[in-house]
């Protein structure tokens, strides 16, 4: 992935580094960040998740939790696509807004792609 600061091209690689996350399988905004070269800007990949939402193709802003696996990003799903409800129909079990067992669901982008 390229490191940039264009704001377009940020925006971009952020959906392409979501597309590629596999069906059951979550990621962290601060990995997101890092692969792209932008390792301290876990914040910006979040707010450009929340723009995502009707994207084509579309991005699984889903499969992306904070550090510790936390549904952190849920309050930003449109109601009728809930964050958590999406995860656990790809089979990724949630207790009190969390990934359970996410150290064994985290999908690196580093090693991955």
């Amino acid at each position: 992935m390229k490191d940039t600061h264009d704001d377009r091209s940020f925006e971009q690689d952020v959906y392409d580094v979501v597309r590629a996350i596999p069906e059951g399988r979550v990621t962290s905004y601060g990995a997101i960040a890092k692969v792209l070269g932008a390792a301290r800007a876990s914040r910006r990949v979040g707010w450009v998740l929340n723009k995502s939402f009707g994207a084509q193709p579309p991005v699984p802003a889903y499969r992306v939790v904070n550090r510790l696996g936390m549904l952190t990003g849920a309050i930003h799903f449109p109601a009728d696509q809930p964050m958590a409800a999406q995860l656990k129909a790809e089979g990724v079990v949630i207790e009190n807004d969390t990934v359970v067992d996410f150290g064994a669901r985290f999908w690196d982008p580093m090693t991955e792609l």
